[in-house]
C-alpha cells in the first residue's frame, strides 16, 4: 500500500497526501512512493496541477532517524533516493502547491519549499530546519532548494539557528506565501491550484525550468566526493550523540529531523 494517497479534484487538481503515521516521516518507501506518484501525475494529461500535503497533525516531521542507516554507504544510497525524488518534485512541469496544515520540520520543510506555491493554515504547529542541532548535514539537493526559495538572511536564520518556530513566523521566514483561515483553507488552496492549472501548459513548464535551471545544474554537478563528505558528517561522534539525545527527548516513532 502506497504511503502517498492520491485524490483527483475538480479543475484537474491532483491531491497527493503523505500518509505515514504518526509524523509522515521520510524514509526509503515514502520517497519511492512520492516519485511514483509524481511520475503518474506528470504523464497524466488530465492532471493540470498538484497539491502536496500531509495527513494528520504533520505535513512531515522530516527524516525518520529511527530507520536511518548507520553506515556511510547506506546513507549515500538514501541521499541518492532523496535527491532523485526531490528533483522530481522541484522540476515537475506543472504547478505544485504545498498545503501546509501541520508541523513541517527539517526534511519536511524542504519538501514544502520544493513546491512552486506554498499556502499555510493559520494554526498552532511548528516549522523549522533543525538539522544542525541534531548533527545532520544538508544534502546538496536540500541546500539548493533553500537557496532558491529563501533570501540569504532567511536561509541563515533557519539553517544556522536550527530552531523550531510557531507557524505564525512562516511568512516572515519565507516558508509560505500566505497564512489562511481554517474555514476556507482547503477550498482556497484547491481553487488556487485549479487557477494555476489553467495557464498554457508549455509556457508554465518552460518558465519554471528556466527559473530553477541554475539550482538544478548545481545539484547535478555534485561530485561523489562532495556527497561522501556530507554523508560523513552524519557519522561523526557528536552528530550521533545529538541524534540519540533527540530520540530520547521525543521518543521513537515521532518526528526527529
Amino acid at each position: 500500500m502506497s504511503m502517498i494517497r492520491v485524490d483527483d479534484r475538480e479543475g484537474g487538481v491532483r491531491l497527493l497526501t503523505l500518509d505515514r503515521p504518526p509524523a509522515n516521516a521520510i524514509e526509503r518507501t515514502l520517497l519511492t512512493d512520492l516519485s511514483a506518484a509524481l511520475d503518474d501525475a506528470r504523464t497524466d494529461d488530465a492532471v493540470r496541477a498538484v497539491v502536496l500535503t500531509g495527513a494528520g497533525e504533520f505535513f512531515s516531521g522530516g527524516l525518520d532517524l529511527a530507520q536511518l542507516p548507520r553506515d556511510g554507504e547506506s546513507i549515500r544510497l538514501l541521499v541518492d533516493l532523496y535527491r532523485d525524488s526531490h528533483l522530481a518534485l522541484l522540476t515537475f512541469p506543472k504547478p505544485t502547491i504545498a498545503m501546509v496544515k501541520g508541523h513541517a520540520i527539517a526534511g519536511g520543510l524542504i519538501m514544502v519549499l520544493a513546491c512552486d506555491c506554498r499556502l499555510g493554515l493559520g494554526g498552532v504547529y511548528r516549522i523549522g530546519l533543525n538539522e544542525v542541532a541534531i548533527g545532520a548535514a544538508f544534502p546538496k539537493m536540500a541546500f539548493e532548494i533553500v537557496r532558491l526559495r529563501l533570501t540569504p538572511a532567511q536561509a541563515s536564520e533557519l539553517l544556522l539557528g536550527a530552531a523550531l518556530y510557531p507557524a505564525s513566523h512562516a511568512i516572515r521566514l519565507g516558508v509560505v506565501d500566505e497564512l489562511l483561515p481554517p474555514d476556507s483553507f482547503e477550498a482556497t488552496v484547491l481553487s488556487r491550484a485549479a487557477y494555476l492549472g489553467t495557464y498554457p501548459r508549455e509556457a508554465y513548464a518552460h518558465t519554471k525550468a528556466a527559473l530553477i535551471a541554475e539550482a538544478v545544474a548545481r545539484v547535478k554537478a555534485e561530485t561523489a566526493e562532495e556527497a561522501a563528505r556530507a554523508a560523513a558528517v552524519w557519522m561523526m561522534p557528536e552528530s550521533l550523540a545529538a541524534r540519540e539525545a533527540q530520540q530520547e527527548k521525543l521518543g521513537k516513532g515521532t518526528f526527529t529531523g
